[in-house]
């Protein structure tokens, strides 16, 4: 499966000139809405990430997304797992398990992201996930940053990862591009006005 193929041909994979959600500049940007507004292609996606989960033999009772670009992704890898769906969201700067949603003790929890950049959204859900009680057992996402070591790779990961190394990354393909604070931004330097097409702070 070509996964960069797939996020072309979805009109997914932006280039410009870019604001990330971590606040540094570049020059490419996923946009995984626009991979997961089709249902067809979603599928694919999400078959071919749980088919990866299922061959490791790992044991998962519920699959728990960031809201809100985490919701998506996790329902359909948890359909193709056939596992329980839920997903915590953003009240007041921090992140909650609501709208009825329980999480029992010892169960097993797979948190699933969109995109893993750094994992910061992924560890937020991941403590409300274990101070619940329950189990992370392993996070997923459709595309990694190239920031965290994905199973099945050999990337060192670099410094800014937050994910634990004990627990492992499930997660389609690496795509690394180049990443800038504002102030070094060679795109910035040149007159160019970055824009976010992210979900959050727009």
């Amino acid at each position: 499966m070509n996964v960069e193929e797939i996020y072309k041909d979805a009109k997914a994979l932006l280039e410009g000139h870019f604001i990330l959600s971590s606040g540094n500049h570049s020059n490419r940007y996923l946009q995984s809405a626009k991979v997961l507004e089709d249902p067809k292609r979603a599928a694919i996606l999400a078959d071919a990430l749980a088919m990866m989960i299922k061959e490791s033999n790992l044991e998962v009772d519920t699959v728990c997304a960031p809201a809100l670009g985490g919701i998506l992704a996790g329902y359909e890898l948890a359909r193709s797992l056939n596992v329980r769906s839920i997903f915590v969201e953003r009240k007041e700067g921090g992140m909650e398990l609501r709208r009825g949603f329980e999480v029992k003790k010892g169960e097993k929890i797979l948190i699933c992201e969109d995109i893993i950049t750094t994992g910061g959204s992924a560890m937020e859900a991941a403590s409300i996930i274990k101070k619940l009680g329950a189990e992370v057992v392993a996070f997923a996402s459709l595309a990694n940053r190239g920031f965290c070591k994905r199973e099945g790779t050999d990337i060192t990961p670099k410094s800014e990862c937050k994910l634990p190394m004990d627990t492992p990354l499930f997660a389609l393909d690496d795509f690394t591009f180049e990443m800038y604070t504002p102030e070094e931004c060679p795109l910035c330097k040149k007159g160019s006005i970055a824009v976010k097409p992210g979900s959050r702070n727009n």
